[in-house]
């Protein structure tokens, strides 16, 4: 049951009613679908023809009117069938209620001031405050909500110059990777005339003399091609305060190499600019130093040949401190010396057992972020690696921030979990104490959910993190209830506890919510990472199938009772095990998926991905990709679960032809009598910067979706 009482504070969580899969979804048959036009498009690929009927879903549907009219006729089918779930409403309304609550995002001194983003619960867009020393009061300087009447513009980012007079920001409209990038005056709030367009996966970074700032980006793309349009040819230019960005100075370009990025920032002490360059996802990268001081001076290639991870720390002069994966797996910490005629690097702080996420040089100290099976620990060490203790936290969860400059004596973090919302601690570097800086306050006693971690057996005998949320009732009485498993397995990112309203929501309903921690992710190192991509990418996949069998068999769910769900490469992974093993699930939601693995390549960042997927090009990689590319293999006469395909037109990361042509393969095929359909969100992109009423309204479709077909009873 949904209990509403939660709302205004502790209160005990029952055990849901669960109905029987089968009798709550008899009713809930496939609708009509929409016709989808079948085209005759089929290409001999290493020996093999490979149909592609729905290629003309590719198209822009903000061009071709043929692919509007599509994506009109699927929502309105989506829609209607939305609408009619049983207890959706009621779910809505208390994610709503979650949702509300005021949010703090980590604080940033600069001079004096002190900037951070708040929201008071329900705000579409976080607001940009500034306060007058750590306890002033607080002044707005940015409230994106007042930028669209449909709340889908955003503020993606921000940058301050070191005495805090100048704040550089981009804004991102629609949900789009493109940023538009503004300079405001502080003091005044006046917006100065600087503007920077074409930008997008970009650092900003001032010059330590606030003169002007640093930003990479892509040559503007032709007309109708700016959301499709592979990304090629990034360059670092530096903008002149006062000037247009036609006279901004190139500052680094590969010309000759255009599959190169390349991302700037300025060193601790301001004379250097670093230069990352990558080809790839894969944390392989080519550092170049640039001295600004002399700006006749050639580049320095400090660390060259796209072999290993070496990512900035800071820098006392000469010396600068780099993170690198460099003959340590699970990372360590060296210094070099950049005036030597040789730089010869010297380790710091060695690999230990964890995985070293992270590191920040603060106050004299570097501070540590690690992962011990998903799960953040914060240590801190003397400049020489002497450990210096570590940084207590609340239980189970994750640590992010503390950031600041060498010469800082404070800094900011955040902790959060599954059951608790995020809170802002202040941490002082010399005394090692934290305090509270933001604790929000919640529409529900966090003490009443129960977070845990499980171990379980993969296919080839890997051992496999999870971690499970229930309820204190629900998980005293050992009742199997309708879960939800969620997965990613990719790109070296590491799934760690978070707080989610509508997941709670979820679980509070009755139902538990379980994260697998399969290969593919960071929680291990590079082993981990390399154990689920390219050629060992089902493992990925067997990873996440035996995770749900591992729930069904320890009774944490009953047979017909587990919904899947996944975004982005995620997306991809549910369509994937969703072909694999049909009878497994009762649900799913491929969320903003990747799902046509012979094409990905072909589209805005797509090509970066084929340091985890492979090249589509290359046989032995395209064999692997046609394998399991979830397109390819929708199984026709095979019993399908429910799912539900979301996507939105303005992604242009992970283009939405994927999710089109995805369910237009779904819907042609005879999968049973539950449904396949695809929402589609309007002004909206890969994710990041959704209005908060978007999100609630599209996580009440999903979950209430789910919950019909796992059986969880969303009624009051």
């Amino acid at each position: 049951m949904l209990r509403n009482s939660l709302l205004t504070g502790a209160a005990t969580v029952l055990v849901a009613s669960v109905l029987p899969a089968a009798a709550q979804a008899q009713d809930l048959t496939a609708p009509d679908y929409p016709e989808t036009r079948a085209g005759d498009v089929v290409e001999s690929q290493f020996g093999e023809q490979v149909a592609d009927p729905y290629r003309w879903l590719e198209n822009d549907v903000r061009v071709d009117e043929e692919v509007a009219e599509w994506v009109t006729a699927q929502n309105e089918v989506t829609d209607a069938f939305l609408a009619q779930l049983p207890g959706r409403e009621a779910l809505k309304q208390r994610i709503t209620q979650l949702t509300d609550y005021e949010r703090f995002g980590l604080p940033t001194e600069k001079g004096g001031h002190y900037f951070y983003t708040r929201n008071n619960g329900l705000q579409n867009q976080s607001v940009l405050y500034v306060r007058d020393g750590l306890d002033g009061e607080a002044r707005v300087l940015i409230d994106p909500n007042e930028w669209a009447d449909d709340g889908a513009t955003a503020l993606a980012d921000y940058a301050i110059t070191g005495d805090g007079s100048k704040l550089l920001y981009a804004i991102q409209d629609g949900g789009s990777d493109w940023r538009t990038v503004k300079v405001m005056d502080v003091a005044t709030g006046e917006v100065l005339p600087d503007t920077v367009e074409w930008v997008k996966f970009s650092n900003l970074d001032w010059a330590k003399d606030g003169s002007g700032f640093y930003y990479s980006r892509f040559p503007a793309t032709g007309e109708g091609e700016t959301f499709q349009a592979l990304n090629t040819d990034q360059q670092v230019y530096y903008h002149k305060l006062g000037t247009e960005q036609s006279a901004d100075t190139l500052i680094y370009a590969t010309p000759d190499q255009p599959e190169l990025n390349h991302t700037a920032q300025v060193s601790d002490d301001g004379r250097w600019l670093i230069v990352t360059s990558s080809s790839g996802t894969d944390d392989r990268y080519e550092v170049t130093l640039i001295d600004r001081a002399n700006p006749g001076a050639e580049p320095m290639t400090l660390v060259p040949g796209f072999e290993n991870n070496y990512s900035y720390v800071g820098n006392l002069g000469s010396e600068f401190f780099f993170v690198t994966n460099d003959d340590a797996p699970l990372m360590q910490v060296v210094t070099t010396d950049i005036s030597a005629s040789e730089p010869v690097w010297q380790t710091v702080i060695p690999e230990s057992e964890q995985t070293l996420g992270g590191v920040s040089l603060v106050g004299g100290k570097l501070i540590a972020s690690y992962l011990v099976d998903a799960k953040s620990k914060i240590g801190v060490f003397g400049l020489d690696g002497t450990p210096q203790g570590e940084v207590a936290l609340p239980g189970i969860g994750s640590a992010g921030g503390f950031g600041g400059d060498p010469d800082e004596t404070e800094t900011f973090y955040t902790f959060s979990s599954y059951n608790r919302p995020t809170t802002v601690y202040r941490y002082d570097v010399a005394s090692g104490k934290s305090t509270v800086w933001a604790q929000p306050e919640v529409a529900f006693n966090p003490d009443d959910f129960v977070v845990e971690q499980k171990f379980y057996t993969s296919k080839d005998g890997t051992r496999v993190p999870m971690f499970l949320v229930r309820s204190k009732a629900v998980a005293e009485s050992g009742e199997a209830v309708p879960t939800l498993l969620y997965g990613y397995g990719g790109f070296n990112i590491s799934l760690t506890p978070g707080f989610s309203p509508s997941r709670l929501a979820w679980i509070e309903a009755g139902g538990a919510y379980a994260v697998a921690n399969i290969r593919g992710g960071g929680e291990y190192g590079k082993a981990w990472h390399d154990g689920g991509r390219l050629n060992n990418k089902q493992n990925v996949f067997d990873d996440f199938i035996a995770a749900g069998e591992y729930l069904i068999d320890q009774g944490i769910t009953p047979d017909n009772g587990l919904a899947i769900q996944g975004g982005s490469n995620g997306g991809l992974l549910v369509g994937a095990v969703t072909n694999q093993r049909p009878d497994l699930f009762a649900a799913g939601n491929a969320a903003v998926g990747v799902m046509d693995m012979l094409r990905f390549d072909q589209f805005t960042a797509g090509r970066y991905w084929v340091d985890d997927y492979g090249y589509p090009g290359k046989e032995a990689d395209w064999r692997v990709l046609r394998s399991y590319s979830p397109y390819h293999n929708v199984r026709d006469g095979v019993d399908y679960p429910a799912l539900l395909v979301t996507t939105a037109d303005t992604d242009d990361r992970v283009v939405p032809g994927h999710s089109f042509k995805y369910t237009a393969a779904l819907q042609a095929a005879d999968l049973g009598e539950r449904p396949q359909l695809i929402r589609i969100e309007t002004r909206a992109g890969h994710g990041s910067g959704k209005p908060t009423d978007k999100a609630i309204e599209e996580a009440a479709d999903i979950l209430a979706f789910l919950a019909a077909f796992t059986g969880l009873d969303l009624s009051e």
